[in-house]
């Protein structure tokens, strides 16, 4: 695995990078084509507080159209956006869009349009209204018997990069301000999408990772409860030889704002010693491209969840770079 430190140079990056992006490719498997007709449609559409929310569908790829919800503040133009990632709840994008039953701090969708943003929240495959027959949510047993060569978390990846498309199709969205923020599996999603997209312009990630190579349990990344996240992983975790981790992923965003929230009490999803490592690998290539304010790890006395104070300074880092 190359290390961060090696880089000496700036004019050094660039062939580094491209080795980065070569691995994470290999892990999560070959990204689809972008270029693609989106045919977005409104379905349906209800005013909120401020805002005006929308259900749409759109293709994600040549044969599957999804739905998101879709939240316009009233009276917008040229807004900033943000697509939230949710966590891995059986409420898929019913959770950032603040339904009855979801944690009030990880309604993202809701909240930011309430402040201003053009927000956009879909569905992963296999949970809400992708979940499939006869199935437990995130059982991705069915996904890869049509797609084995593109892992979930690539296809979940993927399908957002297919958000940044739907929402340069917003007439009320600026193109060149749109962000992203999840928590848990909606952190991980986040990190992953600014790391393969530069049209991503700042991120927020809670609770997002830990370390490949510091991880107690990395079998869950091949299986846990039925999903199937990185089963490429699977000769690397027995060896315990990694091409690619979690700082390397954390430096493709690179410059791109990045804010990480982490729990001081929560070793399995997001180790606070193991997301420090990365983050201070990553620094230094924010730092080489002039941007070493750019990525903060924000560490809170807390465990898994959301609490209100980093909420707080998740709207602060959007409000300064978007």
């Amino acid at each position: 695995m190359a290390k961060l430190s090696d880089l000496k140079s700036l004019s050094d990056w660039p062939k580094m990078r491209k080795s980065f992006e070569s691995s994470l490719q290999t892990m999560l498997g070959k990204l689809p084509d972008t270029s693609l007709d989106l045919q977005v449609k409104v379905v349906d559409e209800i005013e909120g507080p401020g805002y005006i929310r929308r259900q749409i569908e759109y293709f994600v790829d040549e044969w599957a159209r999804i739905s998101a919800w879709l939240f316009v503040p009233e009276d917008s133009v040229d807004c900033p956006a943000i697509i939230c990632c949710h966590s891995r709840t059986k409420m898929g994008k019913d959770e950032p869009a603040g339904y009855e039953g979801a944690d009030p701090l990880l309604a993202f969708a809701r909240h930011y349009a309430e402040l201003g943003y053009v927000t956009i929240a879909p569905d992963c495959i296999s949970v809400g209204e992708r979940k499939f027959n006869r199935l437990d949510s995130f059982d991705t047993s069915a996904y890869y018997k049509e797609k084995p060569k593109l892992s979930a978390l690539g296809k979940m990846v993927s399908d957002y990069q297919r958000c940044i498309d739907a929402l340069e199709e917003v007439t009320e969205v600026d193109a060149a301000r749109i962000g992203t923020i999840g928590h848990g599996l909606g952190g991980c999603n986040a990190l992953l999408l600014s790391a393969v997209d530069d049209r991503i312009g700042a991120v927020v990630a809670s609770c997002g990772f830990t370390r490949f190579e510091n991880d107690s349990q990395p079998d869950r990344w091949l299986e846990h409860d039925g999903l199937s996240l990185l089963p490429k992983l699977k000769s690397h975790i027995a060896s315990g030889k990694y091409p690619i981790d979690w700082e390397h992923i954390l430096a493709l965003s690179a410059p791109s704002p990045t804010l990480l929230i982490t729990p001081q009490n929560e070793d399995l999803l997001s180790s606070p010693s193991s997301c420090g490592i990365a983050a201070e690998h990553a620094q230094l290539v924010y730092a080489k491209l002039g941007a070493g304010h750019a990525l903060e790890n924000c560490i809170h006395p807390g465990d898994e969840s959301l609490p209100t104070d980093q909420m707080d300074l998740a709207d602060e880092w959007f409000d300064r770079w978007l």
